[in-house]
């Protein structure tokens, strides 16, 4: 057979193009910081899932805000130009607003009730991403997030004089601060470090962990407690990815999703905790409201900011089912941090 060197490099094209087809890259934004354990457990996610596919399926990575925030990453994956994030509760409202009643105020107490109640719930809340075109890979808790500010705040009547930020277009912040009865000054998260160094804002909210690892500590001086609420965040991707995927591949990616993501709120819980340190060798002063009288106001707080948003993000049935299982839980003495 004679030599046709047309032929065999149309070959060797063919087959290049076929491997190539084969190769998912899915590309995933957050705003997390590069060294943080938000990222480092993400590419420990993308290591696994390239291991087991042989390389065939695979994240790329943008971190640090490099593709904006989450409403940003919602709207390039509605556009295709991103596949996947790691979004906080405002981008998780963006695609299945009942699950923002995870991150309603004073709804928790401590941990074991949070995953008393995602545990009990995840099985409805999955379903309504996907009915919304997202699969959930994971829950990725942030934390209990505190009020931080530069001037000590013991008392709601201390709160009147605070520049307090509110993320932009966040209904839950914004029903909190409602009941509260204060005036947030509604920024970009982005934002929020150039505010407080201006003194545009001397107020935030985020957990221990968070104000470290976006140095929002370096411009505060005094923390709050108790926390405003349990901050969420989860990893999701387009089901119109997801479907291009084979069910072995999706399955890999599934699995190792709930996997990494159980290991990241357990890192994330480690440290929020070790922040606390950070923010003591910062001089950053915690002051406690945790009198009967002042934890029973904020409860009575929780209650009408959730009431409110009745109709608006969920129903009053899924308010009264969340609120009762809180209850439940709590009425047999569970343990938690």
């Amino acid at each position: 057979m004679r030599f046709r060197p047309f032929t065999t490099l149309a070959l060797l094209a063919a087959l290049a193009t076929g491997s190539a087809a084969q190769e998912k890259i899915i590309k995933f934004a957050s705003i997390a910081p590069e060294g943080t354990s938000w990222l480092t457990t993400m590419k420990e996610l993308d290591a696994a899932v390239r291991k087991e596919t042989g390389g065939k399926v695979g994240f790329r990575i943008y971190a640090g805000g490099s593709q904006g925030e989450d409403k940003d990453f919602i709207r390039k994956m509605r556009l295709g130009q991103l596949h996947a994030a790691g979004v906080t509760g405002v981008g998780l409202g963006e695609i299945a607003p009942k699950v923002r009643i995870l991150d309603s105020p004073f709804l928790f107490q401590n941990t074991a009730e949070v995953d008393h109640v995602l545990a009990a719930f995840d099985a409805e809340f999955s379903r309504a991403f996907e009915e919304n075109g997202y699969v959930l890979l994971g829950w990725a808790e942030v934390g209990f997030a505190n009020v931080f500010t530069n001037r000590p705040v013991s008392a709601l009547a201390d709160m009147k004089g605070v520049k307090m930020w509110m993320w932009e277009g966040d209904p839950v912040a914004e029903a909190a601060f409602k009941a509260l009865d204060i005036r947030p000054i509604p920024l970009s998260v982005i934002d929020v470090m150039t505010s407080l160094q201006t003194g545009l804002i001397d107020g935030a909210y985020a957990s221990p962990y968070g104000a470290v690892a976006l140095s929002w500590h370096t411009r505060v001086k005094y923390m709050m407690n108790p926390p405003l609420a349990n901050a969420m965040g989860a990893v999701v991707i387009t089901k119109k990815m997801f479907d291009t995927l084979t069910p072995e591949q999706q399955e890999v990616v599934k699995r190792n999703g709930r996997t990494f993501m159980a290991e990241l709120t357990r890192r994330s819980r480690e440290d929020n905790v070790k922040a606390l340190g950070t923010l003591t060798r910062n001089n950053v002063q915690t002051v406690d409201a945790t009198s009967p009288a002042q934890l029973k106001e904020f409860a009575e707080i929780g209650r009408r900011a959730r009431q409110s948003l009745v109709g608006k993000l969920y129903d009053q049935d899924l308010l009264t089912r969340v609120e009762k299982a809180v209850a439940d839980f709590r009425a047999k003495g569970k343990p938690g941090k």
